[in-house]
């Protein structure tokens, strides 16, 4: 199942195709398919090149590091993650390795670099689903996590399946059109709470 994007401006096919379904197949996930992604997040843009990041990453295939990551997510998402075939948790390192500095943009760095990741998923035919809903303190303890690095977002990665297979109330949300707020709420000029003028002009693609 695909759900694209209603966009005001042209875009991309492949930003109008990538989302984050809940529903996921029951198919292996070949290791040069994840090579690829991961390999796209590797050449993610960073602040001085630093790319502060690491994932860590779990697949059925190994069942006991699966259970493992499994674990770290609250109950909400175990409910549909169990399905896919691939999780995996992103870590950011917070200080620069040329001067040992805080990064305050260590966040954005690794957002960027998984953003990269989704969208070689969605050009391999593949989804990901990314959340902030995990115990940050559990993954710290149950990966040995060191000082200075800060767990960042849990994905689930595979195929996308059919949405009958999830509960209704997730079910209903896998199937209505998407939405995001548009421009005009976000895209400033001049001066805070601005509405920049190229924010009222967007066509439908």
């Amino acid at each position: 199942m695909e759900n694209p994007a209603t966009n005001d401006f042209p875009i991309h096919e492949l930003l109008r195709r990538r989302w984050s379904p809940r529903a996921f197949a029951d198919k292996r996930v070949p290791a040069a398919e994840l090579g690829s992604l991961f390999e796209a997040a590797r050449w993610a843009i960073s602040c001085y090149n630093d790319q502060p990041w690491v994932y860590l990453v779990a697949s059925k295939e190994n069942p006991e590091e699966y259970e493992r990551m499994l674990a770290i997510l609250i109950e909400w998402n175990k409910a549909w993650a169990a399905a896919a075939p691939v999780l995996a948790l992103s870590v950011a390192r917070t200080s620069f390795r040329h001067n040992g500095k805080p990064n305050r943009h260590a966040l954005h760095d690794v957002g960027a670099a998984s953003t990269s990741l989704a969208l070689e998923a969605t050009a391999r035919g593949l989804c990901t689903h990314q959340m902030g809903g995990f115990d940050a303190e559990k993954a710290r303890a149950t990966f040995r996590i060191p000082d200075g690095w800060e767990p960042v977002a849990a994905i689930a990665i595979g195929y996308p399946g059919d949405p009958a297979s999830l509960p209704e109330e997730l079910r209903r949300r896998e199937i209505e059109p998407r939405s995001r707020k548009p421009l005009s709420e976000f895209v400033m000029s001049g001066t805070w709470g601005n509405s920049a003028a190229l924010a009222a002009g967007g066509k439908k693609a």
